[in-house]
């Protein structure tokens, strides 16, 4: 099953769901805000990605600025950070069986779909 993280507030990852509701193909939404991921969940996510946990990060929100921008942070204190402040986590994240994507651009999307 495909599953999308989605912040309904954010119109990439509005634009995501539409994708996945043009596809055709059933998905899962899961509103990462209100059902946050665990450490070991976020830290597969990012290994189906690809990436460092610091590349999941939104370094223009206001908290990344404010508390951590400019220290040096361990990977695992990158997710917790994001675990202990989830507006940090880069959005939309779809996840089709062993792939994952970001969707920016929700175009990103349709090369795992």
């Amino acid at each position: 099953m495909i599953k999308i993280y989605h912040n309904p507030r954010c119109s990439k990852s509005r634009q995501g769901v539409q994708v996945l509701e043009n596809s055709g193909k059933e998905f899962q939404i899961i509103k990462y805000l209100e059902n946050l991921p665990s450490e070991k969940e976020l830290t597969s996510i990012i290994n189906l990605l690809g990436i460092t946990p610091i590349q999941l990060v939104r370094k223009t929100e206001k908290t990344w600025k404010e508390e951590f921008k400019g220290k040096e942070l361990t990977d695992i204190e990158i997710v917790k950070a994001m675990i202990e402040n989830p507006k940090l986590i880069e959005r939309p994240i779809v996840i089709n069986n062993k792939k994952a994507v970001i969707g920016r651009p929700p175009e990103n999307i349709l090369s795992i779909i």
